[in-house]
């Protein structure tokens, strides 16, 4: 019987992706190059987020090692015994590129010439190069996020060349869970069969499944009359209860003075409010009042109505890490540059204030504003919190499950994010941590997803998000 096992070829930014990636390739077998290592190390002692990712994957590499030959080590030791998910049955190999600069044998690429050694993605290159030339014709697969790396690959004259995606729920961003779902004309036009029943002011609507024949938890239901707004709130094998939230009640909305310009926003507002949802993941274009929404409903629920005892306002980008300790000042001081939408909007929220310069200093004292780098947020346990964290599409699945195991008793979490920009190298709109925990979130009861359709900054805003 053929040997059908792959041979995957791990780089560097896998193993600060998702330490424990070397586990996720089922009975196949995982090569990690000598480079690999030597990148880790120099991460490992950077004062930066990405260097606790490094230190993880270089532990958890040890323990799986730590018994082994050297020789077992180059022949490849077998994770049966490691576990985790999927129970992985392959091997794990520690390949030393190294020796291919001064071999004579050295690979060369698919025109004859010879790639450098002085790039480190090279020497990952040119490993995978010489394992695919004594694979026998078995599979050998290189492994990157970073997608130059995979076109020089592939010029070099790999064969296979493929991005890491156990994390990738979904294959087109089209395909991600809106929050609602929009019926043309009528909703009722729809229903054959309805039993309804009140309790108090709360009305539930029974429908036929097949009417919603693929729905979630918290999903808004509205139609193109606008007559029409419910909410799912439970299902069965023969029925869908939905309870009506009513358009007009959406766009009646408020907080701190905003009201909703658009049934997506009073979607957004009416999740916001319920103190029945612990996360809400706004997704949407520049301008469509993400931030802002968050930022209202945020003031209403801890100044005016006492739910939470503070505003914890985070947020990542990618110079966060490099710049911060640069900068003068306290932590809050440091954020200020990268939190310039916050206070953006708060002016917004008090413009029409005699002295906005007091209402915010106000404001910002008797809400308890916190301005928090990502870095931090780690080991931290929050507590009767309202939490914005904002720009999270730059964000990994794994930094965001981070992120979101520090909330407790009391907190409330609101992920937004615009997925079509992505200031990261390794992500794109599929991969994002905002796309996974959208996909992941959508059966929890205690979560809702609405994406903000329209912008509504301005008229120069959306012609720019349409046609540029």
């Amino acid at each position: 019987m053929a040997d059908n096992k792959i041979t995957y070829v791990l780089d560097t930014n896998i193993l600060l992706h998702e330490p424990f990636a070397f586990l996720s390739f089922k009975e196949h077998n995982v090569v990690i190059p000598m480079t690999v290592l030597e990148e880790l190390d120099s991460i490992k002692d950077r004062k930066k987020d990405v260097s606790r990712d490094a230190r993880v994957a270089i532990r958890a590499l040890e323990d799986t090692l730590a018994n082994a030959t050297p020789e077992e080590i180059v022949e490849g030791v077998s994770l049966a015994h490691v576990g985790g998910e999927g129970e992985p049955t392959g091997t794990l190999a520690i390949f030393n590129d190294y020796a291919l600069e001064k071999d004579n044998t050295q690979v060369s690429t698919m025109k004859g010439s010879r790639l450098s050694f002085n790039d480190n993605d090279n020497r990952i290159i040119t490993a995978a190069l010489h394992l695919q030339s004594k694979s026998d014709g078995r599979k050998v697969v290189l492994v990157t996020k970073d997608i130059n790396m995979r076109l020089k690959a592939k010029g070099a004259g790999l064969n296979f060349v493929e991005d890491y995606r156990t994390d990738q729920l979904i294959d087109d961003i089209q395909f991600l869970t809106k929050g609602y779902q929009a019926f043309e004309g009528d909703f009722w036009q729809h229903v054959k069969d309805c039993d309804s029943e009140t309790s108090g002011r709360v009305t539930t609507h029974y429908v036929e499944k097949s009417l919603l024949k693929s729905t979630y938890m918290n999903e808004y239901v509205i139609d193109e009359t606008e007559h029409f707004a419910g909410k799912v709130t439970g299902w069965d094998d023969e029925k869908v209860a939905i309870q009506d939230v009513s358009r007009e009640r959406l766009m009646g909305k408020s907080a701190w003075g905003i009201s909703p310009k658009n049934v997506y926003q009073g979607m957004a507002m009416d999740a916001l409010l319920d103190p029945n949802i612990d996360m809400v993941v706004l997704t949407g274009p520049a301008g469509c009042g993400k931030t802002l929404l968050a930022l209202a409903t945020a003031l209403e629920q801890v100044v005016e109505r006492g739910l939470y005892d503070k505003i914890i306002v985070t947020r990542s980008t990618p110079e966060i890490a490099e710049s911060i300790g640069f900068l003068p000042g306290t932590e809050e001081e440091k954020m200020a540059p990268w939190l310039a939408a916050i206070t953006d909007s708060l002016e917004v929220l008090h413009k029409q204030d005699e002295n906005m310069n007091g209402s915010l200093n106000y404001i910002m004292e008797k809400a308890n504003i916190q301005f928090k780098s990502v870095n931090f947020m780690r080991g931290r346990s929050i507590q009767n919190a309202f939490v914005i964290l904002d720009e999270c599409q730059n964000l990994t699945a794994s930094q965001l499950k981070t992120i979101i195991t520090r909330c407790g008793e009391g907190t409330k979490l609101i992920c937004s994010g615009n997925l079509a920009q992505i200031d990261s190298n390794y992500l794109t709109a599929v991969t994002s941590g905002l796309t996974y925990i959208v996909e992941r979130f959508k059966d929890f009861p205690g979560s809702s997803t609405v994406n903000l359709n329209g912008v509504v900054r301005s008229r120069l805003a959306s012609f720019a998000e349409e046609n540029m």
